[in-house]
C-alpha cells in the first residue's frame, strides 16, 4: 500500500542557546526512530533558535551552527532516518536561511528559503537574502554546489553537496519543502512541487501566537493539499525564545486536505512534542491520477524541479503492521483560552530561564492588574496539572524548573496557590484617594490564588517629593507663586498632571525596591536564600497606543504579559478566568469601571472619560492606522460607516470650538483625538515595557541594535 511513518516537532527552542537547542534536536530525532518513523522534520532555524535577531549577522553565530551539527552527523542519530533540520547557512559570502537534510551520517543537500518574512514582527532581510531564482528559468533552476565547513568535513568525509530548490527522488516516494513564510505566499512553492509529482511536502516554522490567528494557518496548511494532493508536515517552534513573542506550536500533518494528526498549540510543558502519523501513499496517487486536470497541468512541469536521487526507503516494508492515520477535526482554542494559555506560558519560560525567583505586581484592584496576576494564577494552576497528568519527561523538567526558581532543592508544590505563594507578590499601593472597594477588591484576589500580599501607602514618597520641590527657589517674575499641591484640578493643568504622575512615578520606584527585597521566604527553620523578583506590567495595547500612562510609572516593568491584548478582550477573559479557572472575583473585577484613582477613589477619574473615547473605539482607531495602514482621513472615511448607527463617547478636545454633534462631526473629531494624542506620546513608545505580542496593531517599539532581551549566558562566564 506505500505506508509511511512520518514526524513532525514542536521545539521549545531559545535563540543561541547551542547546548540547550542541540539536546532538543537530538531527543526529537531520537524518539522519532523509536516510534518507528523514516522522515523528521523540524522547526525553522532550529539549531541557533529563532529570534537570533541580530547575532544572525555575527560569524560566530554560522560557526556554532555547523559544530551543532556535526555533533549530531558524528553519532548514529541520523542512521535510517531521514532528517530536515533548520539552521542558518552562508554560501559564497551570502547568508540564507536554510534546511539541511541529513541521512545516515551524511549531508544530503542543503534547501534555502525563497521568501523571507520581513513585515510586522519580522526583519528576515535584515539578516538573510532570499535564494535567487532567474524569473526567465524553468522552475526553480540549477543546484549549485556548497563547500561544507571543515568541522563537518571531517566527519561525514564530505567536500561538497548540493545547495538550491530541489526535491528528494527516494526509492519509493518523492519529498520536498517549504519554510513558514512560503506557505503564506500567493504562488507558494508546494503548487509546483505538487505538480512536478512530490508526495510529500515538510514546512519547517517559525509562526508566533496572536490572537484568532490559527484557523488562517489550518486553512493554509489545508490549501496545500486539498487540490492537488499529497501529504504536508508542518513543525513550529514553542514558548518564549527570547523575546516578545511566543511561538505556539501546533505542529500538524496533513493528507488530501484532512489533518491527520496535531500537536498542542499551549498544552503541556514538555520541551520536546514528536507529532506522528501514518501515511498511505496511494491515496494521494489515487487522488491525483484521477483529477484529470490537475494531470494535464502537471505534464508540462515535468522538468521544472531539480531531484536528488537517495538509495533509502521512505515506506514501511511491512505495510500491514500499522494502519493509516485517521482523518478529525483541527482543535482551536477558544481566544479566551488563547489568552489564558499564551501568556501563561510565556511567563514560565521567561521565569525559569532568567534566573529570577518569581514575579512582583502592584496589584489595584483594577481590570488590568487583575488580568496580569490571573495570569500568574493560571501558570501555576497548569503546572500543577503538568506534574499531575504530564509525560514523564515533562513532568521531570518542570518540578526540576520549580526547585531552580523557588530555591528549594526538594520542594514538591501541593497545589496552585502553594506554588503562587512562593513566588509571587503583591502589593496594593494606595494613596489618599484610593477607594476601599479596590482595595478589598485587590486583597480577595490575592487571597483567592495564593499570591503573597501587602499594602503600602505612598502619600509620604510624594508628600516628600513635593516638599522638595517647594524648597527650590526660582527666579520669576512673581517670587510669591507656590505650587498648587493636590491634583483635583484646582491648579493649572500642568501642575495637576505633575502630581498625578509622581504619583504612578512613585509606585514604580517603591515596586522595584520591594521586588529587590521581597524573596524573603522560610521552609520550616531553614532560610531560602533570597534573589529578585521580576516586576510585572499591567497596562494594555490600548492604553500604550493613545499613550494613556505615565512615562516610566507602573508601565515600567521587566515583562508585561497583557501589554498586546486590549481592553474589551481583558474584560471577557476575567469573566472566562472567574468561571473556567475557578477565580470568582475576578467577575466583580470585570463588572466595575475602568479609574486611574489618581484624583479621587474609583468612579471619580474614569479612563474613558479622561480619554475622550471608548476602548473599543480606541481599538478600531488602533486597527485602522497599524492594520489597515490608515492615515487620518482615509480612518474617516472608514470609521464612518463602522461607527454608523452607534453611540459614540463624548471627544476630550474642542479646540476652543463647539463640541461635535453630527456623527460625521463626532466620528472626525475622535480620529483627530487619536492621531494628535498619539503623536505627541510616541516617545512613550521608546520605553514600554517588553509585552507579550498578541495583537496587530500593538505600538511595541524596537528598533535599532535587534537582539532578544532574554539571553543565555551560562556558557559565557
Amino acid at each position: 500500500m506505500g505506508l509511511a511513518k512520518l514526524a513532525t516537532c514542536n521545539l521549545n527552542q531559545w535563540a543561541m542557546d547551542f547546548k540547550g537547542n542541540l539536546h532538543r534536536i537530538e531527543e526529537s530525532i531520537r524518539e522519532a526512530k523509536k516510534l518507528g518513523c523514516t522522515f523528521r522534520c523540524g522547526p525553522e532555524l532550529e539549531v541557533t533558535g529563532y529570534g537570533c535577531e541580530d547575532s544572525f549577522l555575527e560569524i560566530d553565530t554560522f560557526v556554532h551552527a555547523w559544530e551543532s551539527l556535526a555533533r549530531i552527523l558524528e553519532t548514529d542519530l541520523t542512521n535510517d532516518i531521514l532528517c530536515d533540520i533548520g539552521m542558518p547557512v552562508m554560501h559564497r559570502n551570502v547568508s540564507y536561511n536554510c534546511r539541511v537534510i541529513c541521512l545516515n551520517k551524511r549531508v544530503i543537500a542543503i534547501r534555502p528559503k525563497l521568501c523571507l518574512a520581513n513585515d510586522g514582527n519580522y526583519r528576515e532581510m535584515r539578516y538573510f537574502t532570499p535564494w535567487f531564482v532567474d524569473p526567465s528559468a524553468t522552475g526553480f533552476g540549477p543546484l549549485e554546489d556548497y563547500y561544507l565547513p571543515k568541522v563537518v568535513q571531517q566527519v561525514t568525509g564530505q567536500l561538497k553537496v548540493p545547495i538550491g530548490i530541489f526535491a528528494l527522488a527516494a526509492l519509493d516516494t518523492v519529498l520536498s519543502f517549504e519554510t513558514c513564510e512560503e506557505l503564506f505566499t500567493p504562488n507558494a512553492p508546494h503548487i509546483i512541487l505538487s505538480l512536478a509529482g512530490v508526495e510529500i511536502i515538510a514546512n519547517g516554522s517559525g509562526s508566533h501566537h496572536q490572537l484568532r490567528k490559527l484557523n488562517t494557518r489550518i486553512d493554509l496548511v489545508r490549501s496545500a493539499t486539498a487540490k492537488s494532493g499529497g501529504v504536508y508536515l508542518y513543525a513550529n517552534q514553542k514558548g518564549c525564545d527570547g523575546g516578545r513573542l511566543y511561538f505556539d506550536g501546533c505542529a500538524m500533518i496533513w493528507r488530501n486536505g484532512e489533518l491527520i494528526a496535531q500537536g498542542s498549540q499551549f498544552v503541556g510543558f514538555d520541551e520536546v512534542e514528536v507529532v506522528t502519523a501514518v501515511v498511505n501513499l496511494a491515496d494521494v496517487r489515487s487522488k491525483r491520477s484521477n483529477f484529470i486536470a490537475r494531470s494535464y497541468q502537471a505534464s508540462g512541469v515535468k522538468e521544472a524541479v531539480a531531484r536528488i536521487d537517495i538509495d533509502f526507503r521512505v515506506c514501511m516494508a511491512d505495510s500491514f503492521v500499522e494502519a493509516p492515520s485517521v482523518p478529525f477535526t483541527p482543535h482551536v482554542h477558544d481566544p479566551m483560552e488563547e489568552i489564558g494559555f499564551g501568556p501563561s506560558n510565556w511567563l514560565w519560560d521567561y521565569l525559569r530561564r532568567s534566573g529570577m525567583r518569581g514575579f512582583f505586581l502592584p496589584l489595584s484592584g483594577g481590570a488590568d492588574s487583575a488580568s496580569t496576576a490571573s495570569l500568574v494564577a493560571i501558570m501555576c494552576q497548569r503546572l500543577i496539572e503538568e506534574l499531575h497528568s504530564g509525560s514523564p519527561r515533562s513532568k521531570d523538567q518542570v518540578l526540576k524548573d520549580i526547585r531552580n526558581v523557588t530555591k528549594r532543592p526538594a520542594y514538591s508544590p501541593s497545589s496552585a496557590q502553594d506554588l503562587c505563594s512562593k513566588i509571587f507578590v503583591t502589593c496594593y499601593m494606595a494613596s489618599k484617594y484610593s477607594g476601599s472597594e479596590t482595595r478589598e477588591r485587590a486583597l480577595l484576589l490575592a487571597q483567592a490564588i495564593g499570591a503573597v500580599h501587602t499594602s503600602v501607602l505612598i502619600d509620604g514618597i510624594t508628600d516628600a517629593f513635593q516638599a522638595t520641590f517647594e524648597q527650590m527657589v526660582f527666579h520669576t517674575e512673581d517670587p510669591t507663586r507656590k505650587f498648587r499641591t493636590d491634583p483635583k484640578m484646582d491648579g493649572t493643568w500642568m501642575e495637576n498632571i505633575a502630581l498625578q504622575n509622581i504619583q504612578a512615578r512613585s509606585r514604580m520606584v517603591m515596586a522595584y525596591f520591594m521586588a529587590q527585597l521581597m524573596p524573603w521566604a522560610t521552609d520550616g527553620d531553614q532560610t531560602v536564600a533570597g534573589g529578585q523578583l521580576l516586576v510585572l506590567g499591567s497596562a494594555n495595547v490600548d492604553e500604550a497606543l493613545r499613550g494613556y500612562y505615565t512615562k516610566y510609572d507602573c508601565s515600567a516593568a521587566d515583562i508585561n504579559p497583557i501589554g498586546g491584548i486590549n481592553k474589551g478582550d481583558l474584560k471577557t477573559f476575567l469573566s472566562w478566568a472567574a468561571r473556567a479557572r475557578g477565580i470568582g472575583i475576578l467577575q466583580r473585577v470585570a463588572d466595575a469601571q475602568p479609574s486611574a484613582e489618581l484624583t479621587g477613589s474609583e468612579g471619580a477619574q474614569l479612563d474613558e472619560v479622561d480619554m475622550g473615547m471608548s476602548y473599543a473605539e480606541l481599538g478600531d482607531l488602533g486597527k485602522c492606522r497599524k492594520v489597515e495602514h490608515c492615515g487620518p482621513f482615509t480612518a474617516f472615511t472608514k470609521l464612518r460607516h463602522t461607527w454608523s448607527g452607534k453611540t459614540l463617547t463624548q471627544s476630550k478636545r474642542k479646540h476652543g470650538k463647539d463640541a461635535p454633534v453630527s456623527h460625521d462631526e463626532q466620528v472626525a473629531q475622535k480620529v483627530k483625538d487619536f492621531y494628535f494624542y498619539n503623536a505627541i506620546n510616541r516617545h512613550k513608545m521608546t520605553t514600554l515595557t517588553p509585552s507579550y505580542h498578541a495583537e496587530m496593531y500593538s505600538p511595541d517599539d524596537n528598533r535599532f541594535d535587534l537582539r532578544p532581551f532574554l539571553q543565555e549566558c551560562s556558557l559565557q562566564q
